[in-house]
């Protein structure tokens, strides 16, 4: 574990949808590139030397929520890329509570609108993006999946190394 690290923050999905979009992004994200799982991001990079602050702001609010439904709707054009658009009330509520405790630590990236998503294919040319959207939406059909949790990762990369995440712990909604 290495502190110094930027912390991502990830949202918990069900074995059953985690292991869908696996396989998802090993089907399509470019392999050379694809350096990690496929994953629901709630924050792109909080302090590492905050780290138990981190750990103990998530703690409190996963301890007033149990694991709640997840939409999946549709999918993402995203330019270079196609990701499974998420919907869920709840899912908003806690990304909001979390964002307002990390205030003073949010880069502009997390600032932004939220808009939940799964990334199944990204960095590839536009027209590529565009055939895979038009086959995944053709006869797409809306998915269901349950949040249970929120996972934490130290980003590793820099300069002369592809990015990838180490574990820096999960915790789980309460039962």
């Amino acid at each position: 574990m290495n502190e110094a690290q930027p912390i991502i923050v990830t949202l918990q999905l069900d074995a059953k949808s985690d292991a869908f979009f696996q396989a998802q992004r090993r089907k399509y994200f470019p392999p050379q590139i694809n350096h990690i799982g496929a994953h629901l991001t709630l924050f792109h990079n909080l302090p590492g030397p905050h780290f138990d602050d981190v750990l103990k702001i998530i703690g409190r609010c996963c301890a007033k929520r149990t694991s709640f439904a997840l939409k999946i709707t549709g999918l993402l054009k995203l330019g270079r890329g196609v990701a499974y658009r998420v919907e869920a009330q709840a899912l908003l509520e806690l990304r909001t509570e979390l964002a307002h405790e990390f205030d003073p630590w949010l880069i502009r990236q997390d600032r932004q609108g939220f808009r939940p998503h799964v990334t199944v294919q990204n960095k590839v040319a536009p027209q590529e993006a565009a055939a895979l959207f038009d086959h995944l939406n053709t006869g797409f059909t809306p998915l269901s999946a349950m949040a249970e949790g929120v996972q934490l990762w130290f980003y590793e990369g820099g300069p002369n190394r592809p990015g990838t995440w180490a574990p820096a712990g999960v915790i789980a909604f309460r039962e």
